[in-house]
């Protein structure tokens, strides 16, 4: 696969990260009623829940999330083969390769930050995985781990991979701790070196390099993308989801903003299917309760969710109870 075929037909200038626990399909949904041009990542999955688990479950996602991307774990290349030619069957327009996450439980089976140790392996990995399908393969990864934090061994390690023919490098400007800190502390204590990103994109021109860590505004956004050539946002997104509604007007100067009230109303019908097939309530509205961060009725229509979601029974007329109290603001 060529490298202009691996980003063809994926516009990723606006990105929101894949997030454990957060970015399930509830909430994919969601975001995407906020932005029509985001790319959508998927929780990071295991190649082991995939080929011994209920891959079904896993997979699941609404037609209209596209674009969309499937984030794997792993480091055996054949797992990861099967596992992208998965993703490519059921209609997934990206997988990206997980070399990022700090946690113990992913370092102790070679999944995440680890794997910064290893480009080799990284690139045969990503060499396979390319090879089997015809959808892009991509690589998120940090800019280093413990005592390798140089810029020289961030240069050598995306030297080695880019051998494997990937394209796209999603890149999380801080190093990561894999001993001492929680995968929490290694989203905020590592410092954020953005300017190693740039250097990247400078050194690497024929490259997609996108800008991930700390980045909370449009603004911020506007000015990585003189640099960079795709920004990618995480807690933020999810905390404070409104601020995504510009994101359009990154692809379509000029598009007009939805009010919260009309984003909201988008998610009933979607609530309402969801509730019939046996979802539980809380399971949706868990990632609407930032819609209204920092607006008057805010904290009342979160607390009046946060009670009354996870009740027997509960339906859409809770999430319409709740917009009431900031409507009657």
């Amino acid at each position: 696969m060529t490298a202009e075929k691996q980003s063809a037909g994926i516009n990723r200038t606006f990105c929101v990260a894949p997030m454990m626990e957060w970015t399930d399909r509830h909430c994919r949904y969601f975001h995407r009623i906020i932005s029509q041009n985001a790319v959508l990542y998927t929780e990071m999955v295991t190649t082991g829940a995939l080929i011994h688990g209920d891959r079904e479950r896993f997979l699941q996602y609404n037609p209209q999330e596209h674009p969309l991307a499937l984030q794997l774990g792993g480091s055996n290349p054949a797992d990861l083969t099967t596992c992208t030619q998965m993703a490519e069957d059921f209609g997934y327009d990206e997988v990206n390769l997980n070399v990022g996450c700090p946690s113990d439980r992913v370092q102790n089976n070679m999944i995440g930050a680890c794997l910064m140790a290893h480009p080799k392996l990284v690139a045969e990995c990503l060499e396979k995985m390319q090879s089997a399908v015809s959808i892009p393969v991509t690589v998120k990864h940090r800019l280093g781990i413990d005592d390798m934090d140089s810029y020289e061994e961030l240069h050598h390690f995306v030297s080695i991979v880019r051998e494997s023919g990937c394209k796209t490098f999603i890149i999380h400007a801080r190093k990561a701790i894999l001993q001492g800190l929680s995968p929490k502390e290694n989203r905020d204590i590592p410092p954020l070196k953005y300017d190693w990103v740039y250097r990247i994109k400078e050194a690497f021109p024929e490259l997609e390099i996108l800008i991930n860590g700390g980045i909370k505004t449009l603004e911020e956004t506007r000015e990585h993308l003189q640099q960079v050539d795709g920004v990618m946002i995480g807690r933020e997104a999810y905390h404070n989801p409104y601020m995504m509604a510009e994101v359009d007007a990154l692809y379509n100067p000029g598009i007009a903003i939805q009010s919260r009230l009309e984003i909201i109303e988008q998610m009933y019908p979607y609530i309402e299917e969801q509730l019939q097939q046996g979802c539980y309530l809380g399971h949706i509205t868990r990632h609407l309760l930032g819609l209204f961060h920092a607006q008057a009725g805010g904290r009342q229509f979160r607390r009046y969710l946060s009670e009354n979601a996870h009740k027997a029974g509960a339906g859409v007329d809770v999430l319409k109870q709740a917009v009431a109290k900031v409507a009657a603001i």
